[in-house]
């Protein structure tokens, strides 16, 4: 199917800016200095350091930075530093992660459990949709692209590690992910348009240097589990925590979007997931991890590590706007500039 807007230019971003000594080596590395000294056992795990370090090692794997060379993704250095960042962080998931008994009644269990919305519940789309700002919307949404401008591809790396109905259900949501043949109905380019409907920069990675350890480790965790084998039960498991819980979240947006008079372009987004995460969320529980348990059933605790290492970090990243905020400062290490006159309200 034909797009009916032009293509962008695909321009990879800049390297950000170090954040200590870990990020400091990496960038160095893909620069092609000689490599430093740097030991991640002595970082903090959830540390905006060692997050960022990693991202951008993982970020070799996608669209790459401006000035490094393509080849630099293999490079031997610049993967051994990758692994023991990875260590680090998937030991501290790990001990802060209840353990899992490894049984289908729990992963039973853990999935009903994501089905359950509080009340009143706390949380970045609560607070948005009671009496958050328009200021504080524009951070939400510059901090979530880190992942939605390329939303649905750290899961495309589990398609070639699952086989028979679990593969073909997957693929199934990710077609749907990337706007079913339609590139103008991809949920990346739907991002985009949002973005740039409320006067955001829309550019891959633009907002890397402002992003927090909190955003980037969310990422970083589906990056993790998408590119090891083994963990191929942990990143199902965090697809399904997403989508579902994905729908009644972005309805709380969509109603955030239209107290504040938002642009239809913004609110689309956010729209499209209300009804095809409601219909992800059958998929991915019965189409996707039923058969996959079915075939191994080995795989049940790393499905259920994947749901709760999921929501801890969305629950650390949620905490972390919900402080800012409260306290009258920006979520974001580099503010954004003021947000201009929207144009083409939804009213």
């Amino acid at each position: 199917m034909l797009s009916r807007t032009a293509p962008s230019p695909v321009d990879p971003p800049p390297l950000p800016h170090s954040r200590g000594l870990l990020s400091s080596a990496v960038l160095g590395m893909m620069r092609g200095e000689s490599p430093m000294r740097a030991d991640p056992a002595d970082a903090d795990p959830y540390g905006d350091d060692l997050q960022l370090a990693l991202y951008c090692c993982y970020e070799l794997h996608y669209r790459g930075f401006a000035g490094v060379p393509d080849d630099r993704e293999w490079e031997p250095g610049l993967l051994a530093v990758r692994r023991e960042l990875e260590r680090v962080f998937e030991r501290a998931l790990r001990a802060d992660v209840p353990a899992a008994d490894g049984s289908r009644t729990e992963d039973t269990a853990e999935l009903d459990g994501l089905l359950v919305e509080p009340v009143d519940g706390r949380g970045p789309s609560w607070h948005l949709r009671r009496d958050g700002t328009l200021a504080q919307l524009r951070e939400y949404v510059a901090l979530r692209s880190l992942y939605h401008l390329k939303e649905a591809d750290p899961q495309a790396w589990v398609i070639p590690r699952l086989s028979g109905p679990a593969k073909a259900a997957l693929v199934s949501v990710e077609h749907d992910e990337y706007g079913a043949g339609d590139p103008d109905r991809m949920h990346a380019h739907l991002f985009a348009e949002m973005m740039a409907s409320l006067g955001l920069s829309t550019a891959y990675g633009h907002y890397l240097d402002a992003a927090p350890a909190t955003t980037l480790a969310e990422v970083n965790l589906m990056s993790l589990c998408g590119l090891h084998r083994r963990l191929r039960g942990a990143l199902v498991g965090q697809f399904a925590a997403v989508e579902l819980t994905s729908s009644p979240g972005s309805e709380r947006l969509v109603r955030a979007m239209r107290r504040l008079d938002c642009p239809a372009a913004a609110i689309a987004f956010y729209d499209e997931h209300v009804e095809a995460d409601a219909v992800h969320e059958q998929m991915v529980r019965h189409g996707v991890i039923a058969p996959l348990l079915a075939a191994e059933p080995a795989l049940a605790g790393d499905v259920v590590f994947g749901v709760r290492a999921s929501g801890f970090l969305g629950e650390r990243f949620g905490d972390a706007l919900l402080d800012a905020w409260e306290q009258g400062r920006s979520a974001l290490l580099v503010p954004l500039p003021d947000a201009p006159v929207l144009a083409g309200s939804a009213r």
